[in-house]
């Protein structure tokens, strides 16, 4: 397939990235509900661990439904590590900053989530299957 993608292609892909980041966002509160609530785990913990698992699960549909890739899982997931290396602890550092500010946790959980939304996808998409996007059979 070309390397160039239709808008029709493209406004797909988006979609499908959004649904299935969207049911790893209900994992990632999910989650970071029972661990800080139940558990009553710090916010830090909550998040990391809620993080994780959103990422395992968005990783492992998108790479095969939305970006359709052959790569090599475990370089694909290093990458998609290496996105993480950055954002968690930056996501981390805004989410004490605003914690202490007084906003309320689920607000910045959500906002962070957003943001995720948005960056990984530009990174998955320019970065991760750059160069395998619609190869897996």
């Amino acid at each position: 397939m070309s390397e160039k993608m239709t808008k029709k292609q493209n406004i797909i892909q988006i979609i499908k990235f959004a649904l299935f980041s969207a049911s790893a966002g209900i994992i990632q509160l999910v989650s970071f509900t029972l661990l800080f609530e139940v558990f009553h785990l710090n916010n830090t913990v909550s998040y990391i661990i809620s993080l994780t698992l959103s990422v395992l699960w968005n990783f492992t549909f998108n790479r095969k439904f939305t970006f359709k890739s052959a790569a090599n899982v475990p370089v694909a997931m290093l990458k998609v590590a290496a996105f993480y290396c950055v954002f968690a602890p930056l996501s981390t550092w805004w989410t004490h900053e605003f914690t202490d500010m007084g906003i309320n946790e689920y607000i910045i959980e959500i906002g962070t989530m957003a943001v995720n939304l948005v960056t990984e996808y530009l990174y998955c998409r320019f970065v991760v299957y750059r160069n395998s996007m619609n190869t897996a059979k």
